[in-house]
């Protein structure tokens, strides 16, 4: 969801970028907007092609969106709330996000045909993701503070997780069997990955060398990806269903790569940063190929989906600071 996901560390090294161009692929980029809105992100999108987000009206105020397929924007708002934020959609049309509730942020389901369930737990709950059978996951805080994984079930249960030694989970990603990725801290504030399978075992990962590790996106075959901090810079990573581990990095990406999505082939999407000159985005093909990217004008691009084909959905800030949807296809 917007900036709210980049780690304390990412922003420290963001803050060194500016603005550049950049060499665009041979992928068509298509820029859209919802009508009247001063800011557009596009945060999800699925195999059919609609594509979900946010925008913000000349009040600053944030409401949901979902582009169908041929371009037709229907915006909504979580009932009870304001601030809504959808941050995943599933192949059904079904949308996860988040508002703003009377006392602290809760979550909702959006389904289809427009109806919206909302929900929360103890305290404030951040859904992100929802998979083809209507499961969504996502964190939720306790009367203490302390951040919880939760997976809720198409039926409404909520079943809270964490990692052993966990003192914050936060799951970021879910696939048709059900299998969580994210990540946690531990007591010693050290950030890892971790893969959370459908009968509940979960296991903890890091890259090799890393200090800290973001896991940020499964697909249905159980490959994840996500980024980490060694060596100075953050790096990608894609870690196989076998747990094999294999870090890259964008070839302009002196300022860090980092990982936000994968689709079913194990295409790659997510942005990279360049010293001075600002983020980028890029596609990582299956085979390992490192494709850079840029819609037109932008200083700032953030790709935060994919689809079938590479497909991939975001947002970028133009020349005058006003931020876009776009959608990146081939």
């Amino acid at each position: 969801m917007h900036d709210m996901r980049i780690s304390g560390l990412a922003v420290l090294t963001a803050a060194l970028a500016l603005t550049a161009a950049h060499p665009a692929s041979a992928a068509v980029i298509t820029v859209f907007d919802v009508s009247g809105a001063n800011d557009t992100y596009a945060d999800a999108i699925n195999n059919p092609g609609a594509i979900t987000g946010w925008y913000l009206d000349s009040q600053s105020n944030a409401h949901g969106f979902v582009r169908a397929g041929d371009g037709t924007i229907t915006t909504f708002d979580a009932p009870g709330g304001t601030q809504t934020q959808p941050d995943s959609i599933n192949d059904k049309g079904a949308i996860a996000g988040n508002f703003q509730g009377a006392s602290f942020q809760q979550s909702f389901v959006r389904a289809a045909d427009g109806t919206i369930t909302t929900f929360y737990d103890t305290g404030a709950t951040t859904a992100t993701a929802i998979n083809g059978k209507g499961a969504v996951t996502g964190s939720w805080q306790d009367t203490n503070r302390v951040s919880h994984g939760f997976l809720r079930a198409k039926n409404g249960t909520i079943t809270s997780f964490d990692p052993t030694g966990s003192t914050g989970t936060y799951p970021l990603g879910i696939n048709k069997t059900g299998a969580i990725a994210g990540y946690y801290v531990d007591s010693g504030e050290v950030t890892h990955g971790f893969v959370q399978a459908a009968d509940g075992t979960i296991t903890s990962f890091d890259p090799e060398g890393s200090i800290y590790t973001e896991a940020t996106g499964i697909n249905n075959n159980g490959e994840v990806v996500g980024y980490y901090y060694s060596s100075n810079e953050f790096h990608g990573f894609v870690r196989a269903a076998d747990g094999a581990i294999t870090s890259f990095d964008a070839p302009n990406g002196t300022g860090g790569t980092y990982a936000t999505g994968i689709d079913a082939r194990g295409a790659i999407e997510g942005y990279y940063v360049v010293f001075g000159g600002g983020y980028h985005g890029y596609e990582r093909t299956p085979k390992g190929t490192i494709k850079e990217f840029d819609p037109p004008n932008s200083t700032y691009t953030r790709p935060e989906g994919i689809a079938k084909y590479a497909t991939v959905a975001g947002y970028f800030s133009d020349t005058g600071g006003v931020y876009h949807g776009f959608l990146r296809a081939k």
